[in-house]
């Protein structure tokens, strides 16, 4: 029994999931800490979800793209395939806005750290950094959810 496509699929499926399942993990609790308000959950939360991001994230972001292409050629679809091109373009329309969250969530961490070193409140640039990460969610997470529906229906 030939266990590559199993394997390969099984590894893509699991990655879609962690891909899916950390990037609405780190929205909510981002979320939360940023309506607490308080510099040290801020801090705290921030922290946490940037090595999340760097742990899950960027691991499933490497192996998505290695095992899609092992299944394509392993079943036959020829990457010119529709559903295929338009998933690699979601894809990295997801990357476009996922890599500048990454900076922003670091950038977040530093400056509650700050202000909980130092007592203040959350400076400006914080909420300017705020507003941009949660307008980048969007757009990603709706590219995430159509490369989900693509790799299910395999439309022509």
């Amino acid at each position: 029994m030939e266990l590559i496509e199993p394997i390969l699929k099984f590894l893509h499926i699991v990655g879609a999931g962690v891909l899916l399942g950390t990037g609405v993990g780190i929205a909510f609790f981002m979320v939360l800490a940023h309506h607490d308000g308080r510099p040290v959950v801020v801090a705290a939360v921030a922290r946490i979800v940037v090595i999340a991001d760097f742990v899950f994230t960027a691991t499933a972001v490497v192996l998505q793209p290695i095992t899609g292409l092992g299944l394509a050629l392993h079943e036959g679809f020829p990457l010119t395939t529709p559903w295929i091109m338009t998933s690699i373009l979601l894809y990295a329309i997801t990357g476009a806005f996922w890599i500048p969250v990454v900076f922003m969530q670091m950038r977040m961490r530093d400056l509650a750290s700050a202000a909980a070193c130092s007592g203040g409140e959350l400076p400006a640039e914080y909420h300017r950094l705020y507003r941009r990460w949660f307008g980048c969610g969007f757009p990603a997470f709706a590219a995430v959810l159509a490369i989900f529906w693509l790799m299910i229906t395999k439309p022509s």
